[in-house]
């Protein structure tokens, strides 16, 4: 901690700096119970319910095997595979070892309620680099069969993440009740099972490594990446060496997508989840199960569902994710320029009585969220190269969709005691909360 930090938050007292937490979120420790319980199962039915293996996406339905597979000892000892447990801790320590030998600039985050700033080492994009690099070298040398093993081990490596999601929530937990610990405001309730899913510690840390920010942008979605080209390859060499027009879209545009998080790294520390939210298991499975394993489902699909769309639907579908990426590359351009200080579009803003401003024009004119728009449109081009023969593959859809109008209205809630009236000022001005006329 700096000595400004230090300095700060000497002068409150522990009850001060980390008060109580009055209000849940999730329902409460019921519902955060049952997301605890519903992510590594949902997880799993993802993969059950859509797979080659079972017989389809979805499967015929068998009461009896499905009754008999859960109450047998072997079916649950199926999902264990040391290879893969090795493999995926393997991964993990790869992109560790990756932050702290790859140069990178450090920057300051957004000062904390101590007085104090994090520094966050600026390398995700290098680390992606490399292991694409290596990635390139295996394939080169031994040919795509040597990344098929991802498609067999699936479910093993599923359970992996999910075991090391908790092992890491589960020490975050422990650590937080160490003397000095800057907690989140919302995970400090009292209540273990609430505490541990949504995030007691605000930033974890081992030195200089922030375990947040790390797993938020470098081990799941630099895998899902790999897990993309995996399935690509497993595609490839059934088909003798060719891939579909389908796979090659789902390939560039979630590719694409990675690329230009992690090529703007430092846009990820203004964000509600580093500055807000705690690190629990909310967090965690997150960032190491769901996102490499759900996100790559589409992928996953067209292996044994090698759709070929032709050059009108391929051209169409590509026209959907770049407007979608247009729209979130130029909203988060003019937030980002905004408040940085800069407006090279001279655009329009509300002051607030906090002093700060708020945007009134441009994309933050259209809605209050023209960002999440972009979003959406972009998920719903990674799931139209699987066609329509199943709903299962536009998961991902429907589920960004709610989980970004939950955000938008957490972040509509923190505005409103954060502004107070100015906020239902700015509401009147901008009254359309994601997409215009619509939402």
């Amino acid at each position: 901690m700096s000595s400004a930090a230090s300095s700060s938050s000497s002068s409150k007292t522990s009850s001060e700096l980390n008060p109580r937490t009055t209000h849940y979120e999730f329902l409460g420790p019921p519902g955060a119970l049952a997301i605890t319980i519903g992510v590594p199962f949902m997880t799993y039915a993802l993969y059950f319910g859509c797979s080659e293996q079972t017989g389809g996406c979805p499967p015929p339905i068998d009461t009896a095997v499905i009754v008999e597979s859960l109450s047998s000892l072997s079916w649950w000892a199926s999902l264990w595979d040391t290879q893969a447990t090795l493999l995926y801790l393997g991964w993990y320590a790869f992109t560790v070892a990756a932050w702290y030998v790859l140069p990178g600039d450090w920057i300051e985050g957004t000062t904390m309620r101590n007085g104090g700033k994090k520094k966050y080492k600026i390398n995700a994009f290098s680390t992606m680099l490399l292991a694409l690099g290596i990635t390139s070298g295996i394939l080169y040398r031994y040919g795509p069969q040597a990344l098929t093993f991802v498609y067999d081990k699936w479910v093993n490596l599923v359970t992996a993440a999910l075991l090391w999601s908790f092992v890491q929530a589960l020490g975050c937990y422990l650590a937080s009740f160490r003397e000095g610990a800057l907690l989140a405001l919302g995970g400090n309730s009292g209540n273990p099972i609430y505490d541990f899913y949504i995030g007691r510690e605000l930033n974890p840390s081992i030195g200089s490594f922030d375990l947040k920010s790390f797993n938020e942008l470098r081990p799941g979605l630099i895998l899902w990446v790999l897990i993309d080209i995996a399935m690509a390859c497993e595609q490839a060499v059934r088909r003798g060496g060719s891939i579909t027009d389908s796979m090659w879209l789902v390939l560039g545009f979630q590719s694409w997508y990675v690329f230009d998080a992690l090529y703007n790294e430092p846009a990820i520390f203004t964000t509600m989840d580093i500055t807000t939210d705690g690190f629990g298991f909310m967090l965690s499975v997150g960032d190491l199960a769901w996102v490499p394993f759900v996100y790559s489902l589409q992928a996953r699909y067209l292996v044994w569902n090698q759709i070929e769309l032709g050059p009108f639907y391929t051209a169409l579908i590509f026209g959907v994710n770049a407007l979608g990426y247009y729209i979130f590359r130029a909203a988060n351009g003019e937030k980002n320029d905004f408040r940085n200080g800069r407006n090279p579009k001279n655009l329009q803003f509300m002051q607030t009585e906090r002093g700060t401003k708020l945007l009134t024009s441009g994309w933050w004119g259209r809605s209050r969220h023209p960002n999440y728009m972009g979003d959406l449109l972009m998920a719903l081009a990674w799931s139209l190269p699987t066609g329509f023969s199943t709903p299962i593959t536009y998961f991902y859809v429907i589920y960004f969709a709610v989980l970004l109008i939950h955000r938008e209205r957490r972040d509509d809630e923190a505005c409103e005691k954060k502004y107070g009236k100015d906020w239902h000022k700015y509401k009147q001005l901008v009254p359309w909360r994601i997409i215009p006329y619509v939402y």
